[in-house]
């Protein structure tokens, strides 16, 4: 198993967070990973892209990744930039913060209302429904190769307390509401 993804955001949803628990959670379960970052300028707002690999074999690839298997969108109105989709394989599927499916027809699209659980679970920062934990629940269940207990263990390493609780009921309600 070899896969390559890429999430397409806006910074202080959680990208490069998400990217990196994505990869963590993978190794606690026995792959190995990569979570590459790409910004520009920090600023709560601006398009963010991390990327990340998981393999069941040691990773050897190190540049950046122009053809994903997976695209998640944490901002559903990037959906209509053509980067998005850009390089991704014809098999391609793509996970997206969205409350109903977007009418997108060459790919498998998995839709979660991230921003929703996000809000239900009181994860806001300065009036931003910050999404990363809900998205990287549906990342896992879409991978299929993430175990709920890791994603719980990785939230946990990452916060602890309520903000902890809070972030793992927001990961494991959206890996069992993507559809």
């Amino acid at each position: 198993m070899f896969v390559e993804l890429r999430l397409h955001g806006r910074g202080g949803q959680g990208i490069v967070t998400a990217s990196e628990m994505l990869v963590e959670a993978a190794t606690i379960d026995g792959y190995y990973g990569q979570s590459i970052p790409i910004f520009g300028a920090e600023r709560r707002g601006a398009p963010v892209t991390a990327s990340a690999r998981i393999s069941d074999q040691p990773i050897r690839r190190h540049s950046q990744i122009y053809n994903p298997d997976i695209v998640a969108v944490f901002d559903p109105l990037f959906l209509l930039r053509g980067e998005v989709t850009a390089g991704l394989k014809d098999s391609g599927e793509i996970v997206v913060n969205h409350r109903t499916q977007p009418d997108i027809k060459k790919y498998k699209v998995h839709i979660v209302d991230a921003t929703r659980i996000a809000m239900e679970n009181g994860l806001v920062v300065a009036g931003w429904a910050v999404v990363n934990t809900a998205m990287l629940g549906a990342i896992a269940k879409v991978l299929g190769t993430i175990s709920k207990g890791a994603l719980e263990k990785v939230v946990r390493m990452r916060w602890s307390g309520d903000l902890g609780d809070r972030n793992i009921r927001a990961a494991l309600q959206a890996f069992g509401e993507v559809v």
